[in-house]
């Protein structure tokens, strides 16, 4: 047993017979939605995820600890808390140590959910390289813990507040597979495609599931980097390209004189973004990690079939 980390009960119990388990990050809870829709969506993807026949593992740090597989008070002490650390890969042990507790970014969430066993999680969108990164070197922490993690993360591609081309390439040069799920094209998160096109494609849960399966045993040959499952935003809840660069570009000029740096920019620039579109990004980007969780745990569903023979 490890001492610094706490699998619930029932997740680790199905974990032992490869059933399948979803993780879910914290961070969207503590710092990507405002309140009260924080709660209602941590607990509605949770919910998806069960009606596709799988556990969900929401992961944080409590008590000095990394907890995988939140109860539903912990989630709402996270939801609610005003001083609810924002921990990425290299905080883990400061916010161990420290007793604070912590919401974990993608790349914290993949690194734990890794030594839980945990072969899948679902985001929104991840980190990437930032806008001018170029000349900050502001390249998101997500990138580096997918190269060297085993995870599959269903998102809808990474933030659009970022250089996705550029984040793209990074994702390559790293090995990251990047894989579409009935697109072609890269999912800009608010929007359904981008210009990026995409070399890879699945268009059923038992299809991600067999390529997952296949990637992850590229493993017994030497290391093997994770894979993005990228689901475009559901069409009705999707927004025009050029209405969210518009956006966008407003919101960053409003970072840039308000002198908004390093981990606060992401929160920054969604809370300016919600507020530009009048709640409409805000809607999205709700019905997208919805949308992510269920998919998510349809191939979780499928995975643990492939692997205990129950297909």
């Amino acid at each position: 047993m490890d001492p610094l980390i706490s699998i619930r009960s029932d997740i680790a119990a199905a974990l032992a017979v490869g059933g399948p388990v979803v993780a879910l990050e914290s961070t969207v809870i503590a710092h990507g939605l405002p309140r009260p829709q924080n709660l209602d969506t941590a607990l509605e993807m949770e919910a998806a995820v069960r009606e596709a026949g799988a556990l969900p593992a929401t992961i944080a740090v409590l008590g000095g600890q990394l907890v995988v597989g939140l109860t539903e008070v912990q989630i709402a002490s996270i939801a609610e808390a005003p001083d609810v650390a924002k921990v990425s890969r290299s905080d883990l042990s400061a916010i161990l140590a420290s007793g604070r507790p912590g919401a974990t970014t993608v790349a914290s969430t993949v690194f734990i959910a890794a030594r839980a066993g945990i072969n899948i999680a679902a985001t929104g969108g991840i980190g990437g390289a930032h806008r001018g990164s170029e000349n900050t070197f502001d390249i998101s922490a997500d990138l580096t813990e997918l190269a060297r993690a085993s995870v599959a993360v269903v998102c809808s591609g990474a933030k659009a507040i970022l250089d996705l081309p550029r984040t793209v390439e990074v994702l390559e040069t790293m090995g990251v597979l990047v894989v579409g799920y009935s697109t072609s094209k890269f999912p800009a998160f608010y929007s359904r495609e981008s210009n990026l096109p995409l070399q890879h494609r699945v268009d059923t849960a038992r299809e991600a599931a067999r390529l997952m399966s296949i990637h992850r045993d590229l493993g017994r040959l030497g290391p093997t980097a994770g894979m993005l499952i990228v689901n475009p935003p559901p069409a009705e809840n999707a927004l025009p390209p050029a209405e969210v660069e518009s956006l966008i570009s407003r919101a960053v000029a409003a970072a840039e004189s308000a002198g908004i740096r390093g981990k606060a920019v992401t929160p920054f620039l969604l809370e300016q973004l919600t507020r530009m579109s009048e709640g409409k990004t805000l809607q999205t980007n709700i019905a997208l990690l919805v949308a992510n969780a269920r998919l998510a745990g349809e191939i979780a569903v499928a995975y643990s079939a492939r692997k205990t023979g129950h297909r």
